[in-house]
């Protein structure tokens, strides 16, 4: 039988939100929607870029949890709130993922809170 674990960022949120920042399952890792926040001073950047760099830093300790990395992503959702963001942060993408190359989806819309102007959702497969 597979051992499911789950992975935390120990934010309040996650707790009344009844989730966690990633599921482990056998060699599958989902890591939930990720903003920007810096977890140590629960801080959200202003800028885009520094946003989505964050993201991945986030992301990426998640994956490092799940004795996995950015190189084993192999599905990726974006959201985005701006259409015009997308010119910005595809280069940014394709620095993270110049080895993973995942399925990629890009998705327009609002965020949980207005200042939020990217969340990055991914799904990982640790390789034997």
């Amino acid at each position: 039988m597979t051992q499911r674990r789950l992975i935390s960022s120990h934010s309040a949120f996650e707790k009344v939100a009844g989730y966690s920042r990633a599921v482990v399952d056998g060699d599958d890792i989902f890591v939930s929607g990720t903003t920007g926040y810096d977890y140590a001073v629960m801080a959200l950047p202003e800028d885009l870029v520094e946003q989505t760099h964050s993201c991945f830093r986030n992301i990426a300790s998640a994956l490092a949890e799940a004795d996995a990395s950015l190189d084993d992503v192999v599905r990726v959702r974006y959201i985005i709130t701006r259409a015009e963001y997308a010119e910005t942060v595809f280069p940014i993408f394709g620095q993270y993922f110049i080895t993973a190359r995942p399925a990629a989806t890009l998705i327009v819309a609002g965020l949980l809170q207005p200042e939020m102007k990217i969340e990055i959702e991914v799904t990982a497969r640790r390789r034997r």
